[in-house]
């Protein structure tokens, strides 16, 4: 949850390149990140993978006029809408992006190659048909604001009561890490995203932190299996909560373009 998942660079930036607001390579350039290369595979009318300056052309061209994402779990297609094969690929992925205005959709497959001191990631997006359908579970902005809000308050009364620590080495490490990655660069959605969509994202990332933080640092006060596994269904609505919230920020810039046609 910590970090930005490849599907919502791919679905932000993308969004912005096919709008018109970024240039193609810096698009690339953000979306691609820290990893080595990105490369789509199964496109229509290609016969191999492509790079994604072509893959995001070849999109355009196909009729695609935006990205959404998805990011499911476990009995929670979340921004999934079939069909079958997608759906288990995308679940497999924890990920994947659908694109709007063509019934095409993208998981990643993720490689590490090179030796441990050196190691480099490469990305293939498999591209495969989708169903052409409203995305699951994926609420409006301003829904996912209010029940983030609320998520936060529970989030922190659920660590607090179960006696999570809040301190101490691993948590400030995860808490600088976040603090690092604010810092970086505030511009956590591409140009062209709405400001409500900026905010939902922020606070989703902040709910996120907490929750690593929970998970992560050790026992905490939940010294019994009962208490673990208390700890850990409290948790599980609040990261449901977070994960809705980022997809409805990722799809702000869809939504927005819809509303705005009809």
């Amino acid at each position: 949850m910590l970090s930005e998942p490849r599907s919502g660079r791919l679905a932000a930036w993308g969004n912005a390149l096919l709008a018109g607001f970024v240039s193609p390579d810096d698009a690339v350039l953000a979306i691609v990140g820290e990893d080595a290369l990105h490369r789509v595979e199964g496109l229509p009318g290609e016969a191999g993978p492509v790079g994604l300056t072509l893959a995001l052309g070849r999109l355009r061209a196909l009729g695609v006029a935006g990205l959404r994402v998805a990011l499911p779990a476990p009995g929670h297609p979340l921004g999934l809408s079939g069909p079958p094969d997608f759906n288990a690929r995308a679940l497999d992925a924890e990920e994947a992006v659908v694109c709007h205005g063509s019934a095409l959709g993208l998981v990643p497959e993720v490689y590490e190659a090179g030796p441990a001191s050196d190691v480099h990631v490469e990305v293939v997006w498999r591209c495969l048909p989708v169903r052409e359908a409203p995305p699951a579970d994926v609420p409006s902005l301003g829904e996912a604001e209010r029940e983030l809000a609320e998520a936060l308050r529970e989030a922190t009364e659920v660590l607090s009561r179960l006696d999570v620590a809040g301190s101490g080495p691993v948590a400030e490490a995860a808490v600088d890490a976040y603090r690092a990655r604010a810092e970086r660069g505030r511009e956590v959605l591409a140009p062209g995203y709405p400001p409500r969509a900026v905010r939902v994202l922020e606070l989703a990332q902040r709910v996120g932190l907490l929750i690593s933080v929970a998970y992560e640092n050790g026992h905490g006060g939940a010294v019994s299996a009962s208490e673990m596994a208390a700890r850990a269904e409290a948790l599980r609505p609040v990261e449901r909560t977070a994960r809705r919230a980022q997809v409805a920020a990722y799809n702000a810039f869809v939504e927005e373009r819809e509303r705005g046609a009809r």
